[in-house]
């Protein structure tokens, strides 16, 4: 027997997500700040009082390069959705940061998709997810190509013990999983809501060059604002450091940052961790640099997530025929 829920009852529940969402987000942002391990609450404030480097055009720059590096993800997500209908940026801003909030304590921030994907009617969802897709593989396609060249630099330069037969077994390992995977999947028929590998892939392929191409600028200026911010900020607390050799450090940390599995919430500690590995090889002391990424994660994810949660708060269900 088929029972209808009644409406107020539907209400209550969704006003029960959307709290539990933005409470959940506020919650592990205070977590992260009182009870890190890694870098405590008191000590943290203390060094930067200490140091006392954060004049007002030092902050009101910092958060110009946080605005800026969210101007071009905002703008990358209104052109990809452009693909499927015409948004403002004002929608594309919503979606974006309730997008971060909703996923901030999810694996690898998986529950963006689900959040811009109810943005919109159910017959869109799907390529939602797919476009959502392609800007993170974009991100990650910039990361990677910086990351490699920056690892290989790092290691003939600090000459790193590596044992290149495990390294080279791994990623042959890796390769052969992949393509057992890819064979898999196309000779089941996996699909995706309804759509087949072969359909996700034509799908991707038949988005205009220009949206490719453009998806792929805003990454990479994405990529140079806030590996610059980074460097900035070595800048501030008295680092003796040039650029060049700074962004050897950086790409390579943020690329082995980028393929740890991580809750989003934990990412500024597995970032810190390799960071201070990283930087102990050109004499960074590892209070600056866990403060640094603290800093950075403040400035581009927890103080975003905060408005974002006003985005989450408001939010609606579209009607079905959009």
């Amino acid at each position: 027997m088929h029972y209808n829920v009644p409406y107020k009852t539907k209400q209550f529940f969704f006003v029960l997500i959307k709290l539990s969402i933005v409470v959940g987000a506020f919650y592990f942002i205070y977590s992260k700040l009182a009870e890190n391990e890694n870098l405590q609450f008191n000590e943290f404030i203390a060094f930067l009082k200490e140091n006392n480097t954060f004049s007002a055009k030092n902050i009101i720059f910092l958060i110009f390069l946080s605005l800026f590096n969210w101007f071009f993800e905002i703008l990358k997500w209104q052109q990809l959705v452009k693909t499927i209908k015409q948004i403002s940026f004002r929608s594309a801003l919503e979606q974006s940061l309730g997008g971060l909030t909703a996923s901030l304590i999810t694996p690898n921030r998986i529950g963006d998709y689900g959040a811009k994907a109810v943005y919109y009617a159910k017959q869109h969802r799907t390529k939602i997810v797919l476009l959502n897709l392609l800007s993170n593989l974009a991100q990650m396609t910039i990361t990677t190509i910086f990351g490699l060249i920056g690892i290989i630099i790092f290691v003939n330069r600090y000459q790193i013990d590596v044992n290149y037969y495990r390294v080279t077994k791994f990623l042959f390992l890796i390769v052969i999983i992949g393509l057992f995977a890819i064979i898999g999947v196309k000779h089941r028929r996996f699909k995706i809501k309804g759509f087949s590998f072969r359909r996700v892939s034509d799908y991707i392929k038949k988005l205009p060059s220009k949206t490719h191409f453009t998806t792929f600028v805003f990454s990479l200026i994405r990529y140079l604002i806030f590996s610059f911010q980074f460097y900035y900020l070595l800048n501030l607390f008295g680092v003796d450091v040039d650029y060049t050799k700074a962004m050897v450090v950086i790409t390579s940390m943020y690329f082995i940052a980028s393929i740890v599995p991580s809750i989003s919430i934990f990412d500024v500690i597995i970032k810190g961790s390799v960071a201070v590995f990283l930087f102990g090889y050109v004499q960074v002391n590892e209070l600056t640099i866990l403060s640094i990424i603290t800093i950075m994660w403040l400035l581009n994810f927890a103080i975003p997530s905060v408005f974002g949660s006003y985005f989450v708060l408001n939010f609606k269900l579209p009607k079905q025929l959009d």
